[in-house]
């Protein structure tokens, strides 16, 4: 979602969960509060809520969940994404089994899934994808309180802000009935629910699908399928009746530096590059924008990424669950497999890829952490330092690219 990702692909690395005692807790976020200790930050956070329309009767009911726990913010301190590549996070993450279960699930739950596609025009298999990935369909939800979460982060100084708006969304699905303070059950960032909403979306896009009164995104599947496709169409803007992905092939001698998901053109002129679907017929000859998107360079699986495409990258930043969730929706409505690699890809072992954003920075260039793991903006470097050597400029980190930069010609720039 546009939010605070999801777990950072469920790959964090976290510390112990565990409470600081009360001198230490006092002092953790004050410098962000001026001065405040907790206690005193909780009363300010209250008069917030309630200038925000949060009744005292739904202030009064959180009160006792309203902890500091220092090992939440152990948590956010110490996140970060293992370097998977996208064949191996989609081959764990958008497994046959996940396909079937979501075909499964769609026709159980064909009214609810019916109904959010002629409301909001998002199709059942969009829908289901997410599912799968946040939650294994409702299979795993966070075991942590929400709200202790939530408001540990919002005195911690790191996202201050946000979870303080995090925290006052959530005493609002409170106050509207949705939920009680002890059902407020989710992971460590304090998202709730199914497909994972963060409070301010779960407020502002939940929906009631099965008419009972109340927007549950823990236990009604209805309410599940419709508040996604709401946040989906509306949030995450949606084009009606559009694709989303699709699989090509490529030809040896594409532009490679058009491959790129800020450049995008009509399916007709990638044709006439020698583009075509992966089963080798030829794409519509039409005007419908489409960028073409490797996420392992020239060699690996190659696809066309619509505009639609957009709303994956909206809901995690990260380039290999939005690949890997759009690749899960477009098996669940009915592709065929990806293609295997002709060969192994190739790719640089941590060390070196973390060489190589050393490198790559002492070039001027924004990499981003130097963490040994390829974000979208290390992939923006190497694409930049590839059509400066003259190489296929496909984003991906190369042996041959390193040692360019390792050698004389890269020592005297």
């Amino acid at each position: 979602m546009a939010r605070y990702p999801l777990r950072l692909l469920a790959l964090a690395a976290m510390a112990t969960l565990s409470a600081l005692p009360g001198p230490a807790r006092a002092q953790s976020g004050a410098r962000c509060h001026n001065g405040q200790s907790f206690d005193q930050f909780l009363v300010q956070l209250k008069q917030d809520a309630a200038k925000a329309g949060v009744s005292q009767r739904a202030i009064a009911a959180v009160a006792p969940y309203l902890v500091y726990d220092q090992g939440i913010v152990n948590r956010d301190r110490g996140q970060r994404v293992f370097g998977q590549i996208f064949t191996e996070f989609a081959g764990r993450m958008a497994s046959e089994s996940r396909r079937v279960r979501a075909q499964q699930l769609i026709q159980t739950h064909a009214q609810a899934f019916a109904r959010a596609e002629k409301e909001y025009g998002v199709p059942p298999a969009v829908i289901a994808a997410f599912w799968a990935l946040e939650s294994d369909f409702g299979a795993v939800q966070g075991k942590l309180p929400t709200l202790r979460s939530l408001v540990s982060l919002a005195y911690d100084c790191r996202r201050a802000q946000m979870f303080h708006d995090e925290t006052i969304a959530a005493l609002k699905i409170i106050d509207r009935g949705d939920l009680a303070p002890a059902e407020m059950i989710g992971s460590w960032a304090g998202e709730l629910g199914q497909t994972q909403f963060l409070p301010r979306h779960y407020y502002d896009y939940a929906v009631d699908y099965d008419g009972d009164g109340h927007r549950n995104l823990l236990r009604s599947a209805p309410d599940v399928i419709g508040s996604t496709a709401h946040y989906i169409a509306t949030g995450l803007k949606w084009r009606r009746g559009e694709p989303w992905l699709q699989e090509i092939r490529v030809p040896a001698n594409l532009p490679w530096d058009q491959a790129d998901l800020t450049i995008k053109h009509p399916r007709a002129k990638w044709a006439a590059w020698g583009v075509t679907l992966a089963d080798g017929r030829p794409l519509p000859n039409d005007s419908l924008p489409a960028s073409v998107l490797l996420p392992m360079g020239r060699t690996g699986p190659a696809f066309l990424a619509y505009p639609n495409f957009a709303a994956y990258t909206e809901w995690n930043n990260s380039l290999i669950y939005a690949t890997t969730a759009a690749y899960l929706a477009t098996r669940i409505a009915g592709a065929a497999p990806m293609r295997k690699p002709s060969a192994p890809v190739a790719q640089l072992p941590f060390n070196e890829l973390k060489e190589l954003q050393q490198l790559l920075a002492r070039q001027g260039l924004d990499v981003g952490k130097i963490d040994g793991v390829l974000g979208q903006q290390s992939r923006i470097a190497v694409k930049t330092m590839q059509m400066k050597y003259g190489l296929p400029a496909d984003s991906w980190p190369t042996a041959e690219l390193l040692t360019r930069m390792r050698g004389p010609r890269a020592a005297a720039q």
